[in-house]
């Protein structure tokens, strides 16, 4: 049987482009997600491509749904080789003093607790068998907080400090942790970000030419297909007229 990867959020970009690439180096899929038409749909294109997909359909915030979701899979498909930690996301762009208490919570309960309950159902595993690999997806706003970023920025410096840990929990397995940090990437993260408003989120890109979801899954391709010695622990990835979480050259 081939590797099997699991990747979670994978109903949308970044996500969806990372279960592709890997399905194109040859990894068997797990994809979880929110919303089933969606996974079911990336199945089938999956599928077509000559490797076994499994969907599991649950959110990462409910701790009780990802553990009886981990638990449902077949014992051939317990061996996880690689975890993407992609789900997250942004909410709001109020100041921290008038934040919206739920966009905080769901930022929080996703991006940071989501993230520790699929590393805490996984890694075990992995301890076990000496072998795996860890991916969290985090961003350029986790180096340095930017006007609104507030609590999405807090959410990303954890998911660093989370990576940076594990890296130093398993650092007596030939378990590898990677952090990859995004920069300005299109995809429907700023209408999430605007609660829908299509039109803000067009703006975010205008003046610049943005990476895309299949940029990032190349770099989580890049990683997971280093030698087994060689451990990418972090990479930070912008658009070219981007020089950080703030700074950005639109045309």
């Amino acid at each position: 049987m081939n590797k099997i990867a699991l990747v979670t959020g994978a109903t949308s970009g970044i996500g969806e482009a990372c279960a592709r690439k890997l399905a194109l180096i040859g990894y068997n899929m797990i994809i979880t997600g929110r919303k089933a038409d969606r996974l079911d749909a990336l199945a089938r294109e999956l599928s077509a491509m000559g490797v076994g997909v499994i969907t599991l359909e649950f959110d990462v915030r409910d701790r009780e749904a990802a553990a009886a979701a981990i638990t449902s899979l077949p014992p051939e498909w317990q061996e996880i080789d690689v975890l993407v930690n992609n789900a997250g996301g942004a909410w709001g762009l109020e100041p921290e003093y008038e934040g919206n208490y739920e966009d905080w919570d769901t930022m929080i309960d996703t991006n940071i607790k989501g993230l520790l309950t699929m590393t805490r159902l996984i890694v075990p595993g992995m301890v076990e068998r000496d072998r795996g690999h860890v991916v969290n997806i985090g961003s350029v706003a986790g180096d340095a907080a930017y006007a609104g970023g507030n609590v999405y920025c807090a959410t990303k410096s954890a998911v660093k400090a989370l990576s940076d840990g594990l890296r130093i929990d398993v650092a007596h397995t030939s378990v590898r942790v990677t952090n990859i940090k995004p920069g300005l990437v299109e995809t429907n993260f700023s209408v999430i970000r605007f609660h829908g408003d299509k039109e803000r989120a067009d703006n975010v890109y205008k003046g610049i030419q943005p990476l895309s979801g299949d940029d990032i899954a190349e770099c989580v391709a890049f990683a997971v297909s280093a030698p087994p010695h060689v451990q990418v622990a972090e990479l930070l990835v912008l658009a070219t007229h981007q020089a950080s979480g703030s700074v950005i050259h639109r045309s």
